[in-house]
């Protein structure tokens, strides 16, 4: 099992009233990004892979699979109002 810590995101572009979450990464530190499908993969596959972001004062949000259809990502309930990784900034391309 191996922790990942995501920094960046990237939304779609799709033109629907809400946009989604459709990869993650960390530049420097991993190859490249993931897309949300690979990290749903990795969270419920047999190696149970661990994923969260981590605000400046360290304070850190793990990130679970929301069972509807389709999938998706969001992090745990803390004390905020909103889903911890839509406050991150954009991944490069």
């Amino acid at each position: 099992m191996a922790d990942y810590r995501i920094t960046c995101i990237n939304l779609s572009n799709s033109g629907r009233t809400h946009e989604h979450i459709t990869h993650v990464g960390n530049p420097g530190v991993w190859n490249g990004r993931l897309t949300v499908n690979q990290v749903i993969n990795m969270i419920l596959g047999p190696d149970r892979h661990t994923f969260y972001v981590q605000d400046a004062y360290g304070n850190r949000a793990d990130v679970m699979v929301v069972d509807a259809k389709p999938q998706y990502i969001r992090t745990r309930k803390d004390n905020t109002w909103t889903d911890n990784l839509l406050s991150l900034t954009s991944c490069p391309i």
